[in-house]
């Protein structure tokens, strides 16, 4: 288990970003429970809504590649100032909103201020804190994150049920408000030198890319433009982000630097932890739809059961150093990639006459895997990263995490209207939802050959402190 880490000031500023992840992932959490309930107000499809959690992750690919630069600039607590009250203006913006379409903006507006804020707040953690001390920090200091799953899905469906879905954007407002003020007195506004000019070329290859590659995706089947339209944006998008990959390999300093795909633990953590990303992704999406709208559950009911993956994922926490020493990196993101598919899987055994206990308890294994391997990722991707570095790797690594989970909602979204068409219900059914997890379920496994091709000892010097301190040099 280690030693308890003691709360000195380098270890203040980690905490307070933990706050701000609080707020950021309980307002996903909030959101997807809230979907059926939306999607009435807004007269639309519920599977439909799955535009309100892509228009986010749209903007987060969009300036996610900015955040490192412009941590390097401008200090990265102005950065991480700025992106809080992005954040919370784009909250009351989707509390505000009369339609879906002006939601989405309003989400696309959330989602700038997300896009800065996550990253750049784990730049401020890993520049605080000694990579011998990595796995310590991650377990102590994201504890507080920990909590917004627990308590969003709670807050999130008592509200929707008992009072309006409105009312949940408003939870960001005093907990931003407090973020930056603590951030203002106890965090510095550390620079790295000058990062030069901004890759204006890549940036704009990029972010046009990314927007129109996965809204695309997202709007192909719905009601809000045609599907010619949409499928030219899949293929614009495409052909710009191909024309970056060119671009890239020639250009001094990109806004994107695909050269630390060269680094195998970095490769491993970013490709193949995008194909588990990709079946993790469609979870938050698929599970509450499954339980409303499959089951009958109003959103409090769903809330209680969902809640339990993140319990879950809280008593993993607990075992990950040793898991990680014990077993080292490679092996446990090859076993656990397996074992979190077979859970996502499992899913599909929630049919209407189902005990209760017995889905609280699939759904609590459907957290306890999973949060062994996002430890696992997040921490392994940095094992081999110069200090200097961090900012550009931390820009790539976001980014295809984001987009993986984006994708994740766009592919459990199809594969459900798929079904429901082809079964001939006029509204999802409980039927429709298992070919959506089995597919979540492979993706996750989907992940193992990538990660095979890593190295017995890969990030040792961040899961075995001790042993490789004490091998000889």
């Amino acid at each position: 288990m280690g030693y308890p880490l003691k709360l000195t000031a380098g270890l203040i500023g980690p905490l307070i970003v933990a706050c701000s992840l609080f707020m950021e992932s309980a307002d996903a959490n909030i959101l997807v429970t809230a979907l059926p309930s939306m999607a009435r107000d807004f007269g639309a499809d519920a599977v439909t809504l799955k535009i309100a959690i892509t228009s986010y992750v749209v903007s987060l690919g969009v300036f996610i590649p900015v955040c490192g630069w412009l941590a390097d600039r401008f200090g990265s607590r102005s950065v991480f100032l700025t992106a809080i009250g992005i954040f919370v203006a784009g909250s009351l913006m989707c509390a505000a909103s009369p339609s879906l379409h002006v939601f989405m903006l309003a989400r696309f507006v959330q989602g700038v201020g997300g896009a800065m804020m996550v990253p750049v707040g784990r730049i401020i953690i890993f520049r605080s804190v000694p990579k011998t001390e990595f796995v310590r920090a991650m377990n102590y200091l994201t504890f507080p994150a920990l909590f917004a799953p627990v308590s969003a899905p709670l807050i999130g469906g008592f509200i929707t049920t008992y009072l309006h879905w409105r009312l949940i954007f408003f939870i960001n407002v005093p907990i931003g408000i407090a973020c930056i003020y603590l951030t203002k007195r106890h965090i510095a506004n550390t620079h790295e030198p000058h990062p030069g000019p901004l890759d204006w070329t890549g940036f704009i290859l990029t972010a046009l890319g990314g927007s129109l590659g996965l809204l695309g995706l997202s709007l192909i089947g719905s009601d809000l433009i045609p599907n010619s339209r949409a499928f030219e944006m899949c293929v614009v998008g495409a052909l710009l982000l191909a024309l970056y990959v060119v671009y890239a390999r020639r250009a001094a300093r990109p806004v994107l630097d695909l050269k630390f795909l060269q680094i195998p633990t970095f490769r491993a953590s970013v490709l193949g932890g995008s194909m588990f990303r990709i079946g993790f992704g469609a979870i938050p999406f698929l599970l509450p739809l499954a339980l409303q709208e499959g089951l009958g559950m109003n959103a409090f009911a769903s809330g209680l059961i969902t809640c339990a993956s993140a319990f879950g994922s809280m008593f993993m926490r607990v075992f990950s150093s040793f898991t990680l020493h014990r077993f080292g990196f490679r092996t446990v993101l090859i076993y656990n990639a397996a074992f979190s598919g077979v859970m996502f899987f499992a899913f599909s055994t929630f049919v209407p006459g189902v005990p209760v206990w017995y889905i609280w308890v699939v759904v609590l294994l459907g957290g306890f895997f999973p949060g062994l391997q996002f430890t696992s990722l997040n921490l392994v991707v940095y094992a081999d990263i110069e200090n200097g570095a961090i900012g550009r790797a931390t820009s790539l690594s976001a980014v295809v995490q984001q987009m993986s989970l984006g994708l994740g909602v766009v592919v459990g979204g199809y594969a459900l209207q798929i079904t429901r068409l082809l079964s001939g219900h006029p509204h999802v059914m409980s039927s429709d939802f298992w070919p959506a997890f089995l597919i979540a379920g492979l993706c996750s496994i989907g992940s193992i050959p990538i990660t095979r091709r890593l190295p017995h000892d890969a990030g040792d010097e961040i899961a075995r402190p001790t042993l490789t301190t004490a091998a000889p040099h």
